[in-house]
Order: structure tokens, then sequence, then C-alpha cells
């Protein structure tokens, strides 16, 4: 019995994890929406070293669950399509396809008509060699069946897509290399849910970035005000810290009803001084929004399997917030039960 289970795809173990989790969050199953493109993706067995290097989740399997303080009863994970051989272009192709399924069968034809336009420039099959990743594709779920799905395009710093943004997201966009030092783009992400869609780009900081100097860009943004609420929750959660080394943040800029919005990205990993209780002082952070930290508990439990005590290693916390809503967070996991060992890696040792 023991070696036909390390035969299984690692599929199987992504299914078994996505049924419970929609059990416990209390959310539609997604699998029998996604069994085929989690079969294409998750194909070889559990632990397989080819599933290292990939630019999602690197040392584990490319399957990152978030969860979201404004969507606090929503199963949101994101995958990087395809198996590991797979090119860029294949996994933009893929992702495109899938999220064009599921609209097609789940909302109205005005929202596929929206992805189709919006998703237009990035996903044309011109400029297909230049790509690394390609894409990553994402999902959510809440009790009513598929709530989103989105594409996150690779953006190449040199490709000129950047120009195809819609005027007003280019605009944003502009202010803020104009204003930020060191910033490279890496995906746009275009989201289509049941009530809205929406664009954004997000930008790696390959300069160590100081919190207060976010305060002209939010200021052109009519996001000034803000500054404060974010300065405080990561001045907390990351221990006082309010510099963040190079490569250690991503910050991403779109366009909602209630004009610009601005989210921030700390890289967990690079903060050389973690504190240990991190979780401790979120969950401090969160004390006066109770319904939030219920939902994250019954996240937590949702991955962590029935053999371990913890879900496994948070790898972001981002704060995102506009001109109507304050800063709210988003935790973004690497689930213990799909993690990769050196000893499973020799050349990642």
């Amino acid at each position: 019995m023991a070696s036909s289970s390390l035969v299984q795809p690692l599929a199987h173990k992504v299914i078994h994890r996505l049924h419970k989790a929609s059990r416990l969050i209390g959310t539609a199953d997604p699998v029998s929406q996604l069994s085929g493109i989690l079969g294409r993706t998750f194909l070889y067995p559990d632990g397989d070293p080819r599933y290292g290097p990939n630019a999602l989740t690197p040392m584990a399997a490319p399957f990152e669950p978030s969860f979201s303080e404004t969507q606090p009863n929503i199963l949101r994970f994101t995958i990087e399509p395809l198996p590991p051989e797979a090119s860029g272009s294949d996994r933009r192709d893929e992702s495109t396809r899938e999220t064009r399924r599921l609209l097609r069968t789940n909302m109205d034809s005005d929202t596929l008509y929206w992805f189709d336009k919006a998703s237009e420039p990035f996903r044309g099959f011109t400029n297909g060699g230049n790509l690394s990743y390609g894409a990553f594709f994402g999902s959510s779920y809440d009790r009513d069946g598929l709530f989103a799905s989105k594409v996150y395009y690779e953006t190449p710093a040199n490709s000129g897509r950047i120009d195809n943004l819609p005027i007003q997201l280019h605009r944003t966009v502009q202010i803020a290399t104009q204003l930020i030092p060191g910033l490279l783009p890496l995906f746009t992400t275009v989201a289509a849910q049941r009530d809205s869609g929406g664009q954004r780009l997000t930008f790696a900081c390959t300069e160590a970035l100081k919190l207060a100097n976010l305060q002209p860009v939010l200021d052109a943004l009519g996001l000034g005000h803000r500054l404060p609420g974010i300065m405080q929750n990561l001045g907390l959660v990351l221990g006082g810290r309010f510099e963040i080394p190079a490569h250690g943040t991503l910050l991403a800029f779109g366009e909602g009803p209630h004009g610009p919005d601005f989210e921030i990205y700390v890289l967990l990993s690079t903060i050389p001084d973690l504190p240990p209780s991190f979780l401790s002082l979120l969950t401090m952070g969160m004390a006066e929004r109770p319904k939030g930290l219920v939902a994250l508990e019954r996240w937590m439990s949702a991955f962590t399997p029935e053999d371990e005590h913890w879900p496994g290693r948070f790898s972001i916390i981002s704060l995102r917030t506009d001109r109507q809503s304050p800063p709210r967070v988003s935790l973004y996991l690497r689930p213990v039960e799909f993690e990769l060992t050196p000893e499973m890696v020799p050349q990642a040792a």
C-alpha cells in the first residue's frame, strides 16, 4: 500500500487539501471545476525534485493558498500551471484558456468580454520567446461557487507591454516609477470576479525601501492618509522595522471603483530579524477586527495537515488600501505538506 501511494501524482494530495479546505472555510468545492488543470500541473509524485525550481514557490510545489482580510470566507489559491518542463508561453496560454473556460461556465457574457478585452495585450502569441514563467493562475471560491478567476501575466521590463495598460492605470504606474527608484515590473494581474473586474501592475523593489518614502507617491494618488496605518501594521509585525531590504518588497498599483488602489507585499524570508512571535503580533494588530481573526484561524486550520500542528511558513504579508478602505491584511502560505527539502533537490542545497 505504501509503495503504491508513493507513485500517485501530487494532484491527489492537492485535491485532498482543497476538499478539506472548502469544507472548513465553508465554500463550494473547487475540485470538480479544476481537476483538469490540477492533474496537468501536479502530475509527478509528491516530493519530486522537478517541482523545486518554480517561480511561484521555489523549493515547494507551486501551490500557494492565501488569506485576505477583505475576503475572509473565500478559498483563494494560486498555481504555476502545467508541469515543470512547460514553457512560459505554454503557461500563459493555459492560464488564459482556463480562465476563459471558468468565466464562460460560471459568469455572464459581459464578464468574459471584459476579461478578453483587458487581457488581449498580454495573452497574444507575440513576444513569447522572452518569457520566463509566463503566467500564474489564480482562483477564488465562496459558498456560491466561483468568486473570481485571475491571471498574473509576466510583464518583462523591456517588452513594451506596460504601454498597453488602461489609460488611468498607465498614469498611475508612471507616477509610481517617477517617485520610487528601482521599480522593476513583474506581472500584470487581470482579475474577473462575480461583480467586477480589475487590473493591476506589480513591481519588485530592487532597492531598499523606507516605508516613510512612500509618502510622495501615496500623496500623488490621493492615498497619503493611509501611510500611518501601513506603517503601524507593518512596524508591529516586523518588530519595529520600517525599512525593507532590497528585493524584499513588491508594490502593486491598480484602479478600482474608488480610484487608485495600492498594495505593499513584504517577502518575509528577506527580513533578517523577523520576530519569532510574528503571528501573535499580527493577531494583536487585528484585535479590533474579531471577524477577521476568526476567519484567519479557520483558514489556518483548513491548511494544516492531519499529522501536523502548523500549516506551514508564511511567505508574504501584504496590506492593501484605497481611498475608501483602510489597510487590510493578506497572508500567503507555503504549505508544509508541499515543501521540498535540500535532500530532495541536491542541486539546491
